[in-house]
Formats: structure tokens, sequence, C-alpha cells
């Protein structure tokens, strides 16, 4: 207690910039700050013992991407592994990445960040950290805040509760907290859920167990190809330089992504036919497609890549079932499904998704009022309105995560940079009396985007508005176009150069 008191009333490290998380995203916000704005002082604050976010995180068999690397590893970083990389190789890029810009020294690990208080009078915020090492309490102060913690509740995945749950005499297991000591090798395994995440555990399960089972309320779609790019394999033939490689073939996989997310809006029974044709091919004509066969059209949910097919393969071997019904109740042996059929395991793996949390859960304040994200509306996808120096990172839900880190890193080190040639002290996303009564939307609307994970937690995100600034466009290929462009001196924009005393814009 007395340690605990003396650090509470000890002054505070300040810096300009403090990020919270070393995760993809606070990786790549710290090396575009070192790159656009070398006088900025910033440390990182991390909640786990080491940096990675999610690849630290979840350590259930094959954990893999399901974005290439080409899109999903940094513009600035080129990827020379295979598009389809396991947590390992990603934490071995991150971890380099680290090194290169030497960002060691800036990272405080094992530290919960716990509330951020913004002062009007003092122009800065204050965050309230704990060391999860000594239990000791920690503050810093900083000019901005970026916040770069990730979407997700890491302790705690989602999980349905089930009728006769407690009645299963066996382990039951979400795979974003999985048991090292877990062992399946010879048992009956039953796995719920047919995402990225079950596409990944079931081939790299079945080999082990004496059946798997992969059982799903509804279908996912699913693409297939080999783990190689063939257009990065020929560009190293022919000795091209790297990062040469790395330009080239990122064009390229985004230039034929983005004619898949358009031809699904535009031609979705198109799209679908192919998709199809590629799964028939590897399971055989006389398959169930019904297995595969979503309600929803492509790209209104992530469309989930199954490298070298291996997911079909062991479907096709008989090693793995997919039964396509709902839960009625957990037994003794396993699952009963609503049509009756006893789904027999020895473990049972809910992979049902995550928890979607805001800011990450950390409490916010402005001069003593607490702040609650829901009654803001975003501001171009990266601030909120009310909220003074404060940005947030919430990569693509279609397109790879890290496209939006690198184009958002861009505008927000030249909002910083804005502010330093005004003489600023703070800048606050505002509404104009003309936008007050503007029509008021979802964050993300249904029909661009609707997995379960969203859908249960709209109500805690920011609005978005009907018009600019204040649309959130989760479209890289639109964003990619007007984040360069945005006027950091529209009038929406209020900068301060303290408490009351305004700029003038030009």
């Amino acid at each position: 207690m007395t340690t605990v008191t003396a650090l509470q009333t000890a002054a505070p490290e300040h810096v300009d910039v403090l990020i919270v998380g070393a995760g993809i995203s606070g990786i790549g916000a710290a090396h575009h700050l070192l790159e656009k704005c070398p006088d900025k002082r910033f440390v990182l604050l991390e909640n786990k013992a080491a940096y990675g976010g999610t690849w630290r995180q979840h350590t259930y068999p094959g954990i893999r991407s399901d974005s290439d690397l080409y899109t999903f590893g940094y513009g600035f970083k080129p990827w020379s592994g295979k598009p389809i990389a396991e947590a390992g190789a990603i934490l071995d890029y991150l971890g380099e990445a680290i090194e290169e810009d030497k960002l060691d020294q800036c990272i405080r690990y094992n530290t919960q960040v716990l509330s951020a208080s913004w002062s009007t009078e003092d122009q800065q915020w204050t965050v309230e950290a704990r060391a999860k090492d000594s239990g000791e309490l920690k503050h810093y102060t900083a000019s901005f805040l970026w916040m770069c913690q990730g979407y997700y509740r890491h302790e705690q995945g989602y999980m349905p509760e089930w009728e006769g749950m407690d009645d299963f005499k066996g382990p039951v297991v979400h795979p974003q907290t999985w048991p090292e000591d877990l062992d399946y090798k010879g048992k009956r395994v039953v796995v719920i859920g047919s995402g990225a995440t079950a596409a990944t555990l079931v081939p790299n399960m079945a080999d082990d167990c004496a059946h798997l089972t992969m059982l799903q309320r509804s279908p996912t779609y699913f693409w297939t190809g080999e783990n190689r790019n063939e257009l990065a394999d020929r560009l190293r033939e022919l000795e091209v330089d790297e990062a040469i490689v790395h330009d080239i073939v990122r064009r390229d996989i985004l230039k034929i992504a983005q004619d898949i997310q358009y031809a699904s809006e535009e031609h979705p029974e198109m799209v679908k036919d192919e998709l199809f044709r590629v799964i028939r091919e590897k399971l055989g004509e006389d398959f169930d497609m019904s297995h595969f066969t979503p309600s929803y059209r492509p790209w209104q949910q992530r469309i989930a890549y199954v490298p070298d097919g291996d997911l079909f393969d062991v479907i096709k071997s008989g090693k793995v079932s997919v039964v396509t019904d709902h839960i009625d109740r957990f037994t003794e042996q396993g699952i009963l499904t609503k049509s009756g059929e006893l789904l027999e395991a020895d473990i049972i793996i809910t992979a049902t998704g995550f928890n979607l949390c805001v800011m990450g859960d950390i409490a916010f304040d402005l001069d003593g009022e607490p702040v609650d994200f829901a009654d803001t509306i975003s501001y171009r996808g990266f601030m909120n309105s009310g909220i003074p120096n404060m940005a947030a990172m919430f990569g693509y839900l279609r397109s790879s995560w890290t496209l939006r880190v690198d184009l958002l890193c861009d505008v927000i080190c030249r909002l910083l940079n804005n502010m330093e040639a005004k003489g600023a002290t703070s800048v606050t996303p505002t509404l104009l009396d003309s936008e007050r009564d503007m029509d008021m939307l979802p964050w993300i609307t249904e029909d661009v985007f609707n997995p379960g994970y969203l859908k249960r937690s709209l109500h805690l995100m920011p609005k978005q508005g009907d018009r600019d600034p204040w649309k959130n466009v989760p479209d890289y290929y639109k964003e990619r176009e007007l984040l360069p462009k945005v006027d950091l001196d529209e009038p929406q924009l209020v900068y301060k150069t303290g408490p009351e005393k305004a700029v003038a814009t030009a």
C-alpha cells in the first residue's frame, strides 16, 4: 500500500503522444510517428507481457491469418513469406518492425490502462494504468491520445448459454482461451461454428481426433487455393528487389479483391457460383452444398480463405463431418440438435466469435464528466465528436485490417503537424449548427457488413451522420482516395491554443 500511494503522488511521465496497445495497429502508429513526426515523444502502453495483440492472445492449433500478408502486412515493410501466415511468422514480422525502429525502449509491457481523463484547463490527457506484475498504479500525461488497443475483449470470448451445458461431462473450450494441456488425441470432438477460426481448427485437429464434427447454425462463404502467390514467385525468380515485389503483388491483390468486392454487391449470384464451383472441385459433385450456402450475399460477412484446401481435404477424407442445425441442448454425451440428432463428443469447442469492446473498456471522462462513446458521432472513422486530441484505430472489416492502419496513420500524423503549425494545444471534432439535425445512422449498417459480433454490440458504438465528415466509410478503395485529401482546416475541426482561445482557420 505504501508503494502504491507513493506512485500515486509521484509526478506522471509526460509524452506528446500516448499510444494504447502494441499490436499491429500500435506498432504501425509508432512507425509513422517516427517517420512523419520525428520530434514527437511517445510511449506505447501494452497490457500483455509482449507485443502482438491478437497474435499473442490466440494459441489454438494452426492459428493463422485470414487475410493475405501482402495486404495485411504494413505498406512500409515488405512481406516475403506465404500469403496466409501462421501466428508465429506474424509475430516474427512484428518483432522485426519493432527492432528496426528501436521501439522496445518506448513500450511499457504488462501495463493495463484503467482510465483516461481530459483536462480542458491543462489541455492534456491523464492516463491511469496498473503494472500487472506488481499491482502498482502509474500515471501518464499526454497531449494526444492514440487508441490502438483492438476491438474485442481478450480475456473472454463470446459463448452463448445453451441449456444443459453443466450436464456435459467433458471440457467446453473457447479458442480465445485455449488450454495448454488440452489433449484431444483419439477423442471425439465437436467444433461449434464455421467462421475463420473453425476453418483453421478443424483441419489442424482432424488427424489426431477419433472423429471431428463441425456443427454450424448457418454456413459461411469459403474460398480456396494454393498458399502461394504465383506473381510473387515469378518476380523473385527474376531477382526483383523484395520491396518492389511486395509493392507489385500488393497492388495486384488489391485490384483482384476490389473486383470481387464490388462484383459481390452488383452480381452476387455470379460470385456465389464461382465460390461454389471451387468447393465442388474439392468435394465432388455429390456433396450436399447446402452446408456451404449462406443466407446472405458474399461479403456481407468475411469470406474465409482456406489455404491449400485443407478444410475440404479432411471433410472429403471422412475424418470430419459437417452438420448444419441448431442446438437444442447439451447432454452428458454431447450435443442434441433441434432435428433430434445426438452428436457424441468427448470435447466441445465453441468457435462462436468474440465480444466487441469500445476503446478497450477504459473509463473515459472529460473534465470529470463520464464519456459514453455511443453518444458521440464518428469523425471520418477515426475521431469522435466532442472528444479533444484523441484518435482511435479500427481497421477494415472486408479488406485487410492493416490497410486502414496505414491510411489513418498518415492523416493522424498530418493532423498532429497541423496542430503544431497553428500553435494549437487541442483539436476537437465539432458539429456545425447546420448539422445538428442530420439523420444519425449506426456506425456500420447491416447492408454493408452484418456479422454477429457487430450486431450484438452496435448499440455501444459511435453513430455516423448522413454526410461528410461524419460518415464512416469502411471501404478501402474509397478511403484510399478520400483520406489523403482530407482538409484538416475544415470548420468541423475546432483548434484551440488554450482552455478558451480558438485558432482562426484559413
